[in-house]
């Protein structure tokens, strides 16, 4: 019996990803550098295991779909409306900024404007599965620096078609202008639509589907109405992956989101790998031997150019400098969709069949560079501190910033860093409770509603020093830190710390990995979402066997002890946070 050809690369294919993302590991390098690697190797550029790319690259294209889509589910339209600034301004002006950079460097050097441009478009496009894929392992997709890259990447989506519909128009070519008009049209009736159909057919069906309790008639549904938007999509002239991600806002705003999201998890992630795989495939390595120093040149001219374009945006939308880092080191790759126009623009006359070799070769390293990037990012961010001057220039900062004066009345005070949902609750606490408190965020939106409900918030960088003392740091009861965002929480603990020797500090992170980090850092006591979430399951368990209250207290706290990152797991724990002011509840529950 003769064993299929895609069956013989499929088991090569997984084999060595496994393997080497397996050596990789031990050197602390992430995976998706580890699954380029491997294509790499194995491609026809390098070992020649797998000569047609043809059959990895479709499963790498319904992985990009799923990434997308899911990124679609978590991302509901309330949520996008909150990142239109960030969509409209942040992406704007890390596509012009780096397009208008790249053909000022092309006309230095003697290439006609409308190749320049050309270049310009290429480089400006970065890669969403690679960076989303990399924010998701790293639970930064709510961070600071999270929501500035996924609205940058989004936009860069929508500015797809226009550039491709603009190549004739640069070949000199007619008709371009007419094209692109009518595509802007099917796309903004494809987003209406979406949407339309997000609130009135898609829940009744969904509901339907989940009538006859079959999960597989479920998934099949799910992934139906994914596939079927994204053709769609494709039919009018978009990317299917810009179709795949509305799919899942239609479905995010439901009551079946969350279960879709849950469906498709273990699909995206096995899928999304084939494409990190098929991007490694297309690295040529005769063109490394053959030209290093131009490659290295080019590789290292974008890293730079577009790592600076994007915290310089990220500094004009007024967010701190190691936010900006970040954000820059996120977006400082070239992507997938540059991939497809450089295609559409060699067949227009562009470029050069041996141009377009330099530009895949350059732009897969590029991406394998990223993820690594992002791994050593927060200790690269941790010398913005030398920004200063640049964010004053820039005034880096958003509406209702907190000003000395606003710290001269505060005294024995809680300082709240973040307002997600545990933020909110904490403060709706402390604020019927008459406790004195301050809370601050980086969202200038969050802030802006807040303040006009009358709460004590301000915008501001919970990891500056400037702005703890500003807070009252000092003079503070406690500072409570429920950021979503790990890199900021640590910066946050460590400022905190070296300002105010004694002061408590509660901090609640989601991987259980940051706890040691935390306390050696100085936090008095971590809450890990994984770790409280799993004992609050025992103690309603424990309560419904009608044990007695005593009983219930003690196995949780032997529980909590003797887990590997609980409170003895490093020596004698902090000081905890101190009781609530005399004459003031201990506690207050709120009932729906």
């Amino acid at each position: 019996m003769e064993v299929p050809a895609v069956l013989q690369e499929l088991v090569v294919v997984l084999g060595v990803a496994v393997a080497v993302v397996l050596v990789l590991s031990h050197v602390r390098l992430p995976t998706i550098a580890g699954l380029i690697a491997a294509g790499a190797l194995i491609g026809p550029g390098g070992l020649g295991l797998v000569r047609d790319a043809a059959r990895i690259t479709v499963l790498a294209e319904i992985g990009v779909v799923l990434l997308l889509f899911s990124i679609g589910l978590e991302f509901s339209l309330a949520r996008l409306r909150r990142l239109w600034r960030v969509l409209l301004l942040g992406g704007g002006l890390q596509v012009g900024l780096t397009a208008l950079g790249v053909l000022a460097g092309a006309l230095a050097l003697g290439v006609p404007p409308a190749r320049g441009l050309f270049f310009g478009f290429l480089v400006a496009l970065s890669s969403t599965a690679i960076v989303l894929r990399a924010l998701t392992e790293r639970h930064e997709v709510d961070a600071p620096h999270g929501r500035l890259i996924i609205g940058a990447l989004i936009f860069q989506d929508l500015c797809v078609v226009p550039m491709m519909l603009a190549i004739p128009l640069l070949a000199g070519q007619r008709g371009g202008a007419g094209a692109l008009l009518a595509v802007l049209v099917k796309a903004t009736l494809l987003v209406v639509a979406t949407a339309v159909l997000g609130r009135t057919v898609v829940p009744r069906f969904l509901k339907d589907v989940a009538a006859t309790r079959r999960r597989e008639v479920f998934i099949l549904a799910v992934l139906g109405l994914c596939v079927g938007i994204a053709w769609v999509s494709a039919l009018a002239g978009l990317s299917l992956a810009l179709g795949a991600f509305l799919a899942g806002i239609a479905l995010a705003d439901g009551d079946y989101g969350h279960q879709a999201l849950a469906d498709v998890l273990p699909l995206r992630e096995t899928l999304s790998s084939f494409f990190f795989i098929s991007v490694g495939m297309l690295l040529d390595v005769r063109v490394l031997m053959e030209r290093p120093l131009l490659v290295a040149a080019l590789v290292l001219g974008v890293l730079v150019l577009k790592a600076l374009v994007g915290a310089v945006s990220a500094m004009v939308m007024r967010f701190p400098p190691w936010v900006a880092v970040l954000a820059g080191l996120g977006l400082a790759q070239i992507g997938e969709f540059s991939f497809v126009l450089a295609h559409e623009g060699a067949a227009a006359g562009l470029l050069s069949a041996d141009e377009q070799r330099l530009f895949i070769t350059m732009s897969v390293l590029t991406m394998a560079v990223t993820p690594v990037a992002l791994h050593f990012g927060p200790r690269l961010a941790a010398g913005a501190a030398h920004l200063k001057r640049l964010e004053a220039l820039i005034g880096a900062h958003g509406p209702h910033h907190l000003e000395q004066s606003h710290s001269e009345a505060l005294s024995n005070h809680y300082i709240i860093g973040g307002l997600g949902t545990a933020g909110k609750l904490v403060t709706r606490a402390l604020r019927e409770s008459q406790v004195p408190h301050v809370c601050i965020d980086l969202d200038p939106e969050v802030v802006t509603e807040a303040r006009r409900r009358g709460e004590s918030l301000y915008y501001g960088d919970i990891t500056s020093a400037e702005i703890l003392e500003r807070a009252g740091i000092h003079r503070a009861r406690a500072l409570v830190l429920l950021l979503d965002d790990p890199v900021g929480a640590a910066r946050a603990v460590s400022t905190a710390r070296r300002l105010h020797a004694s002061v408590p500090i509660l901090v609640r992170v989601q991987r259980l990995g940051d706890i040691a980090d935390l306390r050696e850092r100085g936090a008095s006591e971590v809450l890990a979402g994984e770790l409280e979430t799993a004992l609050e399951a025992v103690s309603r368990v424990l309560k419904s066997t009608d044990l007695p209250e005593e009983v219930v207290v003690r196995l949780l706290e032997t529980l909590r002890k003797d887990h590997p990152h609980g409170p003895e797991s490093n020596g004698p724990p902090p000081p905890t946070l101190p009781p609530p002011p005399k004459g003031l509840p201990e506690r207050t529950e709120y009932r729906h």
